[in-house]
C-alpha cells in the first residue's frame, strides 16, 4: 500500500521559503501572486495491507519524525 504525506507550516508561522518564492515570481513578471506557502510531500511504500493499520502507522511516523507538529501540520492520503 502506498501513502502520501503532505506537510505544511501551520497558519501564522512565517514561511520564509514561500515568501522567497513569491518574491522571485514577482521579479519574473508573475505579478498576480499574493502569497505562497511551501511544504513537502513524502511518499511511502508500505508492506501493510490493512488500511486502518496503515493510516495509524503513518500518523505515528508523522508525529515522531516526518513533521514538526509544533509548527507544521500534516495530511495523510492512502493511495
Amino acid at each position: 500500500m502506498k501513502a502520501r504525506v503532505t506537510v505544511m507550516l501551520k497558519s501564522g508561522v512565517l514561511d520564509v521559503q514561500g515568501e522567497a518564492v513569491r518574491h522571485a515570481l514577482g521579479t519574473l513578471g508573475f505579478a498576480g501572486v499574493n502569497g505562497v506557502r511551501q511544504g513537502k510531500v513524502i511518499e511511502l511504500d508500505l508492506a501493510e495491507t490493512d488500511k486502518a493499520a496503515a493510516e495509524t502507522a503513518v500518523k505515528a511516523m508523522c508525529e515522531k519524525l516526518l513533521s514538526n507538529t509544533v509548527i507544521e501540520s500534516y495530511r495523510v492520503e492512502l493511495l
